[in-house]
C-alpha cells in the first residue's frame, strides 16, 4: 500500500482544511492510503530549544511518517493573503538539521490545495507555498489545483462536502496527484 501524508494548515478541529482532507481520504484509489498526520504537538521553532535538547519527539515522528511515504498533501488555510504561521512553524522544523532535508523533502511529491472562506479561496496561500517547496527541493504537483472558496458554505456541520463541483475538482485533484506522486516513488 502506497501512504500520501496529508497537513491541515490549520489547528482548529472543525477546520475546513482539515474536512477538505478528510474527504480526500475518501477519494483515494485502490491501494493508496491518504493520512492525515497532525501538526497540533508541534512547538514553536525555538533554535535554542533545538540547540539544548534536539529535536522534539513530534517533528521526529512526523519526518519520519513523511520520508516513508509516496508523496506529501498540504491543505492550506488563506490568512491576511498569506500562509499559516502554524504551518510554516511545521515545514521550518521538519526541514531541522538541514542535512535532513533531502530526505524528507528531496524531490518529494508534493500538493496543495486549500480552503478559506473568501471567493478565492486559498489561491494566495497556496502560490506563497511554491517558493518554500522549491527551496526544499519539493516536486510540485501542477496537474490540477484546488481552491475552494466561500468553504464555509461547502462543507456541512460532519464536515461532508455538500457542493457537487467541489466534489467533483476534489476527485479530479486526488487522481491527478495520486498518479503524479505514485509514478514518482
Amino acid at each position: 500500500m502506497k501512504t500520501i501524508i496529508a497537513l491541515s494548515g490549520s489547528l482548529r478541529k472543525n477546520s475546513v482544511n482539515t474536512f477538505l482532507l478528510q474527504e480526500a481520504a475518501k477519494l483515494a484509489p485502490s491501494g493508496v492510503e491518504i493520512l492525515i498526520a497532525s501538526i497540533e504537538n508541534i512547538p514553536l521553532y525555538n533554535w535554542d530549544l533545538e540547540d539544548k535538547h534536539g529535536i522534539p519527539d513530534a517533528v521526529v515522528q512526523l519526518k519520519e511518517k513523511i520520508e516513508l511515504s509516496s508523496g506529501l498533501l498540504i491543505s492550506t488555510p488563506e490568512f491576511n493573503h498569506g500562509i499559516p504561521g502554524v504551518l510554516k512553524n511545521t515545514i521550518d522544523w521538519l526541514s531541522r538539521p538541514a542535512a535532513d532535508i533531502p530526505k524528507v523533502f528531496g524531490n518529494r511529491p508534493t500538493g496543495v490545495i486549500g480552503a478559506a472562506a473568501g471567493h478565492f479561496g486559498s489561491a494566495l496561500a497556496q502560490a506563497a507555498w511554491l517558493p518554500i517547496l522549491q527551496c526544499l527541493n519539493a516536486k510540485a504537483y501542477f496537474g490540477k489545483s484546488l481552491h475552494v472558496g466561500s468553504s464555509y458554505s461547502v462543507f456541512d456541520e460532519s464536515g461532508t462536502i455538500t457542493d457537487s463541483k467541489v466534489q467533483k475538482r476534489l476527485l479530479e485533484y486526488v487522481e491527478g496527484f495520486v498518479k503524479f506522486a505514485t509514478k514518482s516513488s
